[in-house]
């Protein structure tokens, strides 16, 4: 046992030591397996109601109801959540999803689920998904001090990286084998499993502050440079993302001329890499988290460019596998400095402004990833991502060089 531990990183050992973060850990990868097998649950079931000739305006809609009202319940609920306790916006979250999502499957097996009802309850079971997941970050800050965070916050996210490489496969193999609505029903069976699980974590309450009274996300940020600018730099981030995920699949399949089997491989070697590359860097105590976002969304956009200049299914495949170590640590680096900012009272209010804007930003830059691959082709979208993205990480470099330099010089005596 001793050996054991010795293995784990002390970074990690002193994070799984907190009884509440390891309960809080357990639930949410149940809760992220399940939605790993919803990547291919939901639009396979998508496809098994639509009409003859519909299937892909069902699928398209089904794909973005189970994600984009995310966005809009930020926003709209975020006068009666903001003051909410995070214990009970992860609760909320996780009985909304999984009762809307039981009951789709539930109809289904029943065979009365149309088109239409089941994009609705799709719909319904994703409006508190923003709110839910800035609940877990902001558990977080309350169950561990602030030099354990960066662990937490990269265990989290190795976690769900890790499920949405197994999610797919794992979805597939129960659809062929009891069909769509049971990968539905799984999934909303692991947001109750979450939902229970969190009823025994003690959280300490937070620290008030004199005076202070929870502010809107929004309206916070507007308050706050640094947070602004950090949403900023995480939202263009994402947005350059988005075209990859539609220029890739037609990389291997038209450039290449390899099969769609072969694109699993492409996600794979990058899902590989970012469980990796998060889970050396969350092990790092020293690292300033600012330079090192920057420089990961460099490296990011690095390894992009060789597919703008080859055709070699090793380079370009090393290339995403490099991508996706050097992304790794970006989730969890990038919500540790939400944390080190925000003070408590107004966290989950931040965190679900974020995640308001990162869930719309990557659909947007998809959207914007096809009219770019039919004017430059998928290879030139791709190095064109990866050119934008390393310009992005320059200028968020030389952001306070360019701000210093506009200072007026102080005069001498």
């Amino acid at each position: 046992m001793r050996a054991a531990k010795s293995l784990v990183p002390a970074a990690y050992r002193d994070v799984l030591a907190v009884a509440g973060f390891r309960r809080l850990l357990a639930g949410e990868t149940v809760s992220y397996l399940g939605d790993g097998l919803s990547v291919v649950a939901i639009s396979w079931l998508a496809i098994q109601l639509a009409a003859p000739g519909q299937a892909a305006l069902v699928v398209g809609a089904a794909v973005a109801a189970y994600s984009l009202p995310a966005a809009l319940g930020a926003l709209v609920l975020a006068r009666r959540l903001r003051r909410v306790d995070a214990r009970t916006l992860v609760t909320a979250n996780a009985l909304l999803r999984g009762g809307a999502l039981g009951t789709a499957a539930l109809l289904y097996t029943l065979g009365l689920l149309s088109p239409v009802g089941y994009i609705a309850l799709l719909a319904v079971s994703s409006l508190l998904v923003a709110w839910g997941s800035a609940g877990t970050y902001t558990l977080v800050s309350r169950l561990l001090p602030s030099e354990h965070r960066l662990g937490a916050n990269t265990l989290l996210g190795t976690s769900q990286t890790t499920a949405i490489i197994l999610g797919p496969p794992l979805a597939g193999v129960l659809v062929a084998a009891t069909g769509p609505a049971a990968a539905v029903a799984v999934d909303a069976l692991s947001y109750l499993v979450l939902a229970a699980v969190l009823r025994g974590v003690r959280v300490p309450a937070a620290a008030a502050e004199p005076g202070a009274e929870p502010s809107g996300g929004f309206r916070l940020l507007a308050r706050r440079p640094e947070l602004l600018g950090l949403l900023a730099l995480t939202a263009v981030f994402c947005l350059l993302y988005g075209p990859v995920e539609v220029a890739l699949p037609l990389f291997v399949v038209d450039t290449l001329g390899r099969s769609a089997d072969f694109l699993g491989a492409y996600w794979a070697v990058f899902g590989v890499g970012a469980v990796i590359g998060g889970l050396l860097a969350g092990t790092l105590r020293r690292v300033a988290p600012w330079p090192f976002t920057i420089a990961v969304i460099a490296g990011w956009g690095a390894a992009l460019l060789p597919f703008g200049f080859t055709t070699s299914t090793w380079v370009t495949m090393a290339g995403l596998a490099v991508g996706g170590l050097v992304y790794g640590p970006f989730p969890a680096f990038n919500i540790t400095l939400f944390q080190s900012a925000a003070s408590p009272a107004d966290l989950p209010a931040v965190l679900a402004a974020r995640g308001s804007i990162m869930t719309a930003a990557v659909p947007v830059g998809a959207a914007l990833g096809g009219p770019l691959v039919t004017w430059l082709g998928p290879d030139g979208t791709l190095l064109a991502s990866g050119a934008a993205t390393v310009t992005l990480a320059v200028l968020a470099a030389l952001g306070p060089v360019l701000v210093l330099a506009r200072r007026p010089a102080p005069q001498a005596p």
